[in-house]
């Protein structure tokens, strides 16, 4: 009586996952890439609604500025950006603008990304100055430990000498004199990317030495759209004594208080590393001086309106009368490339800079996919035929795994007729039917498992796969050919609309385009070359798995869906190939109509009990 209670506990199991799955996919998932599309088409209006508040400056005991938030009148960012006269950045990567009151770095938009893929769409804005939804922004200065000391702030108006235009090759000097016997002079410069160097000098002009506290810090107002998922960080980041801390936005909670003050959280103290504020493909992060210790943290302030801060601040600087002092930080507001990230890493010293990219706790896998992919794309100049010259290289690394695997596939083929045979003569006894079976598998060395090896090699690949689609810009908006215009986003058509004649949106879960077919077709065509499992309860339930796998997929990325239907169809033709050596009939139009005459026979039966 043990297979029947085998059979049920099966059964459960595979109900269980795919419960689990499908849920996954209708209540989270679905729902999550829903909300996407609703913010993309939204993102214009959105941009001029009323959104964030003012804010007044305070120093805290570590000597870092924080923002207490009054509520003013929204502005438009048109109209927040008017508030300050403003110098330019103009480089082959961003636009913008530097206010001269407050001297923060506020206005940045990416001149190579757009929101869709949409050629018309507007690029993407990172940073924003206060008083707009979402503003975001970088700033950096000086506190000091004395009170009563004149500081610039941000209300202070500074002066642009000389060049009015930052760029690559024109670097900008502002300047500010407190009137109280200290000069500051900012001197900023921006490489063609995304990588700004903030020189930050004080000259001492008083009778009396003056301590003060350098600092910088990214501000963000609001609550930050995310992504959602497990598998994506977003939020807080740094790298703190060459050890990565990440830092979700939730994680950093007030308890349900109102922190009108800031509710700290985490606090470091490090030398080398940086901080900043992460979503899935761009980034904002501070860097100080790498051989400089200083004290970091993520903060989230509370109410009128939420926002979240993550700062530095250096030890004090005595400067002497006559005596100058400055100090030197830098600034990454920008797209996470994979290259440029690693190579800011190696040329500028940053420590662990690459951590900025979230290559999750697989990097040893997801990283080197990475770069084949890269490569591959270097030479063909498509992200999609690269995934398909990947999946080349991963089956000639596991060619000979896949071919020992096959060849016992193909002799357990060639034993059906004898384990047909033991099924007639046991049919009332299925234990006996069971060990008789078991017996001919040990006498004709071949395990019923074989079939599972190629499935349980691919898995790590499919996966990391997954993560580099998934958290890559370079795979953002990567066309491959026809309707696929987005590798990392879903197939577009859908089966239930007719492929677009239809004028009808579907629901998410009916979303399951061509690809999603072409993987789920070329998945039942592997199983019906592998022979069915000896109990006939599982061999049907194995039959259903390409159906819902179709299904599943029809929500994830079009170069996984890819990936995976071209991965079993070379699998079918390595598979094919070793059948025939070993005198293997391949019978793929049988198969099929037994199936056919299977569900006919169920559904028959079923009537008839009606």
């Amino acid at each position: 009586m043990q297979q029947p209670e085998n059979n049920r506990n099966f059964i459960l199991a595979i109900v269980l996952s795919m419960l689990v799955l499908i849920g996954w996919q209708v209540f989270y998932a679905g729902p999550r890439i829903e909300e996407e599309q609703r913010r993309r088409e939204q993102l214009e209006a959105s941009q001029k609604q009323p959104g964030a508040v003012g804010e007044s400056s305070a120093t805290t005991a570590q000597g870092t500025p924080t923002s207490t938030a009054p509520v003013e009148p929204a502005k438009s960012r048109a109209e927040a950006l008017a508030t300050s006269p403003r110098i330019t950045i103009d480089t082959p990567a961003l636009s913008g603008t530097i206010a001269l009151k407050g001297g923060r770095i506020d206005d940045l938009v990416l001149r190579k990304y757009q929101e869709t893929t949409d050629k018309t769409s507007p690029n993407v804005t990172l940073l924003s100055p206060s008083g707009t939804e979402g503003a975001f922004y970088a700033e950096f200065g000086w506190t000091s430990p004395t009170p009563g000391t004149k500081l610039p702030g941000p209300e202070t108006i500074w002066t642009a000498e000389g060049q009015t235009t930052l760029s690559p090759s024109t670097p900008v000097t502002l300047a500010w004199d407190n009137g109280e016997g200290l000069i500051f002079r900012r001197s900023l410069t921006v490489d063609e990317n995304y990588m700004f160097t903030v020189r930050d000098e004080v000259r001492n002009t008083g009778a009396a030495a003056v301590s003060l506290i350098p600092y910088g810090l990214v501000s963000r107002h609001g609550e930050p759209h995310v992504a959602g998922y497990y598998v994506l960080h977003e939020g807080f980041i740094g790298i703190f004594d060459s050890t990565l801390h990440e830092y979700k936005y939730t994680n950093i909670a007030d308890d349900g208080k109102s922190c009108g003050e800031a509710c700290q959280r985490e606090a470091f103290t490090s030398t080398g590393g940086w901080l900043g504020i992460t979503d899935k493909y761009w980034a904002a992060a501070v860097i100080p001086n790498q051989e400089r210790p200083y004290h970091a943290r993520f903060t989230r302030f509370g109410l009128p309106e939420t926002s979240y801060q993550a700062d530095y601040a250096l030890d004090a600087i005595t400067i002497a009368p006559g005596a100058t002092e400055d100090v030197e930080a830098r600034l990454f507001a920008g797209a996470k490339e994979v290259r440029l990230v690693d190579g800011y890493e190696d040329k500028l010293g940053i420590a662990r800079f690459n951590k900025l990219i979230d290559w999750g706790w697989f990097h040893f896998l997801t990283r080197p996919l990475f770069y084949v992919i890269d490569w591959i794309y270097k030479l063909v100049g498509n992200f999609g035929l690269a995934i398909l010259g990947v999946t080349v290289l991963v089956k000639l690394l596991f060619f000979p795994l896949a071919n020992k695997s096959y060849a016992a596939m193909s002799k357990m083929k060639l034993l059906q007729p004898e384990m047909q045979k033991i099924q007639e003569r046991f049919k009332d006894d299925r234990m006996k039917q069971q060990q008789a079976i078991m017996e001919l598998y040990k006498k004709e060395k071949v395990s019923p498992l074989s079939g599972c090896l190629p499935i349980i090699v691919q898995i790590p690949v499919f996966f990391a796969l997954y993560k580099v689609l998934f958290i890559t810009i370079e795979m953002r908006h990567a066309p491959f050919f026809g309707w696929i215009k987005d590798l990392s986003a879903p197939d577009p058509t859908t089966i239930f609309n007719l492929f677009g004649l239809i004028p009808w949106q579907p629901p998410h879960i009916l979303m399951l385009g061509i690809w999603p077919l072409i993987m789920g077709v070329s998945m039942w065509l592997q199983m019906k070359l592998n022979p069915p499992p000896p109990d006939p309860v599982q061999a049907r339930i194995f039959a259903w798995m390409p159906v819902i796998f179709t299904f599943m997929l029809g929500s994830f990325p079009a170069g996984l869906v890819i990936y995976w239907a071209w991965n079993n169809t070379l699998s079918i033709l390595q598979q094919s190939y070793i059948m025939s050596r070993h005198g293997v009939q391949i019978k793929l139009w049988d198969n099929l109509k037994d199936d056919i005459g299977w569900i006919w026979r169920r559904g028959s039966s079923e009537k008839n009990k009606a």
